[in-house]
């Protein structure tokens, strides 16, 4: 009999800004310890760019949580049709544009996929257990 595979966790916010917080706490509350801080950080910036950018009037933004080949992956998807990508580096006295600068940094692979319907999904993951331990 196969071993059954972790489920991955899932949920939906509303497009609006307090779910950033929402967010971060989710992902806190089913990782380990260790990658709380990045995790975390990852899915704040994810989807406060989902949100910004991503989506409108009632629309939702979908986080996914799961462990897979050493990494603890996330999702976020949103129904825009933007690519996000990292810029130029903002100056030092920008108010934006270092959510996936930050992403880039943090995380040891990440990208962008189209979801088949409508939308696209933004994709970071960690590796687990984090180097050093």
């Amino acid at each position: 009999m196969p071993e059954i595979p972790v489920l991955p966790a899932v949920w939906r916010f509303p497009a609006h800004p307090a779910s950033v917080g929402r967010a971060r706490h989710a992902v806190v509350g089913v990782t380990p310890r260790q990658l709380h801080d990045e995790l975390g950080l990852i899915a704040s910036e994810l989807v406060t760019n989902a949100v910004r950018h991503g989506t409108r009037g009632d629309d939702l933004v979908e986080l996914v949580v799961w462990p897979a080949d050493g990494h603890y992956w996330l999702a976020v998807s949103d129904p825009g049709d933007g690519k996000p990508s990292v810029g130029p580096r903002p100056g030092a006295d920008a108010e934006s544009g270092r959510g996936l600068v930050l992403v880039d940094t943090l995380a040891a692979a990440w990208g962008v996929v189209p979801r088949a319907y409508r939308g696209k999904s933004v994709v970071a993951g960690l590796v687990f257990p984090p180097a050093g331990m």
